[in-house]
Formats: structure tokens, sequence, C-alpha cells
């Protein structure tokens, strides 16, 4: 019965020590500013640290494949910010977002108000001739 638990316990130790290797960066690290920026009575499942982990790893993976488009061998920080730009101002651009939208809906609005008026007013259909 203790050999087994030990089997157990030892098959979850390699489980997560497999999904360590396979994180792109180390996890007590991305552990560490989560906290730093959470609540302090919030507990981070495993789950969540391997995935914000891995997220973290695609948004890199994302910024590096817009850098490589440039054609130039070193990579400057104007170019970096080119690339990280949506990232860093995500809540501007929803912002402009919505604005745009809710312009597109007042546009629509004149569009469908103006539609009205010229089927009232100019009618093809129903001509009297006099």
């Amino acid at each position: 019965m203790e050999n087994e638990e030990f089997q157990n316990n030892n098959a979850d130790i390699t489980e997560t020590e497999e999904e360590t290797e396979e994180l792109p960066f180390a996890k007590a690290e991305v552990v560490r500013l989560m906290k730093q920026h959470l609540d302090s009575d919030k507990m981070i499942r495993e789950r969540v640290k391997v995935e914000m982990n891995k997220f973290l790893g695609e948004i890199l993976e994302k910024v590096c494949t817009q850098l490589n488009q440039y054609p130039y061998a070193t990579v400057e920080y104007e170019m970096l910010k080119e690339c990280i730009y949506p990232y860093k101002n995500i809540e501007r651009i929803n912002q402009e977002k919505e604005r745009l939208l809710a312009h597109l809906e007042a546009i629509k609005a004149d569009c469908d108000a103006m539609a009205m008026d010229i089927q009232r007013t100019l009618k093809l259909r129903d001509v009297d001739e006099d």
C-alpha cells in the first residue's frame, strides 16, 4: 500500500517535472510576479501557474515573429516598441474600438432615417399623374 502511494506521488512529481521542462520561463519567477500583483489572500492553482507561463511564452513568440519580419540583422528598441504596442495599449485600443463602433451606429441611424425620408417623400410606384 505504501509502495503504491509512493509510486503515485512519484508519478505526480515526474509529470510536474515534465511540464516544467516544457515551460518557457522558470515557474517560480512567474508565480512570484503573479503573487506580486494578486491580493495576498489568493491561492494560485497549479494549472493557472502553468497556463500563465505558456501564455507569456506565446506572447514572446508572437512578438519575435513580428521582429523577424524586419529585414535588419539587429533588433532595435524602436522595432520592439512597435511590436509590443498592441499588448501595452490594449485598453486604449479597446476604447477607440468602442468609439468607432458608436460612431458607425450613429451613421447607420442617420442612413436609416434618410432612407425612410426618401421612401416617404419620393415614392416611385404611387405616382399621381394630373
